[in-house]
This record gives structure tokens, C-alpha cells and sequence, in this order.
């Protein structure tokens, strides 16, 4: 059956324009307490590259920092879940985030990016009745998602910078 995981709290600020949503942190982010901790998540280069900033040598809390002061928000669709491993496939969905809440609280964001298939199809569902903020999928910045090379989820995910 696997544990009950849950999700990191949002990171925004009042005047976050870009929020970007994962499904739910992975074994290796759950172990840290960070997001996109796995050394081969490509979220860091990918969301750097939309901010115009090399976010690798930096520590956690400054990578953070940096995407806050970009306008550019974190957080996941699902709130809870059980999950072996850390394929989305695998989630068992028993609570979704409240997004509808989150948004109510960001009076000045644009767009709403969804990091992979199952943020999508969940984040989506979840949204359908907020108006005006443009919803974006994106191709996931996960290890297992390796069929479509970094440069095109790097164009892709440059669509971002639009809205900041």
C-alpha cells in the first residue's frame, strides 16, 4: 500500500505572478524536506533558465529566495497521497491541494504552470472555474520523464517568462 505522503507547504509571496506545480515530492525530496531535491530533476536548470539565472551553485533556501523575488512560486496538486517510489503512475491520490485557496491569496499572478501530465490533469480539474490566469503544461523536469531531451523541455518551459 505504501505511506501516506504529503506535501510541502505553497512557497509564494503576495505579488507571485508564475506559480509552478509538481504532482507530489519524490522519495529523495520527501527524505530532504526540499522540492526538486533528486540530482537528476532538471527543475532548477529548467526554472533558471525562465529567471535568467543559474540556480545550481546556490544553496536551497537561496534557490528559493531567488524564484520569490522572480515572481515565480512552488507548490504541488496533491496534498496527500500514498505512493511507492516516486513514479506519478504510482500515485494513489486521497487529497487534493486546495489551489482554488492558494489562488485567492496571490492577487497579482498571471499563469499557473503545471510541471508533468498528472499536476496537469489534476491541477486542471481543480481550476477549471478560476478565471483570467493562464494555465500551461509543461513536459515534467523528472529523471523519469527522459524521452524528450533537456533542450526542448527547455523551450517549452521559456513560454513561462511571458508572464513574469
Amino acid at each position: 500500500m505504501g505511506l501516506m505522503h504529503h506535501c510541502f507547504p505553497p512557497v509564494t509571496r503576495p505579488d507571485t505572478r508564475l506559480l509552478v506545480l509538481g504532482s507530489l515530492p519524490g522519495a529523495v525530496s520527501l527524505a530532504r524536506q526540499r522540492y526538486y531535491a533528486h540530482p537528476q530533476n532538471q527543475f532548477w536548470r529548467l526554472i533558471g533558465a525562465v529567471i535568467q539565472r543559474d540556480l545550481g551553485p546556490l544553496s536551497y533556501e537561496a534557490r528559493l529566495e531567488a524564484l520569490l523575488d522572480a515572481g515565480v512560486g512552488l507548490w504541488d496538486t496533491v496534498a496527500a497521497a500514498t505512493r511507492e517510489g516516486s513514479l506519478d503512475a504510482d500515485i494513489r491520490l486521497h487529497e487534493a491541494s486546495d489551489l482554488a485557496g492558494l489562488v485567492a491569496t496571490l492577487p497579482r499572478l498571471q499563469a499557473i504552470g503545471f510541471n508533468g501530465g498528472t499536476s496537469a490533469r489534476i491541477g486542471r480539474s481543480r481550476l477549471a472555474d478560476v478565471p483570467s490566469i493562464a494555465l500551461i503544461d509543461l513536459p515534467s523536469s523528472s529523471p523519469a520523464y527522459a524521452s524528450l531531451p533537456f533542450e526542448r523541455k527547455r523551450e517549452a518551459w521559456l513560454a513561462l517568462r511571458a508572464y513574469l
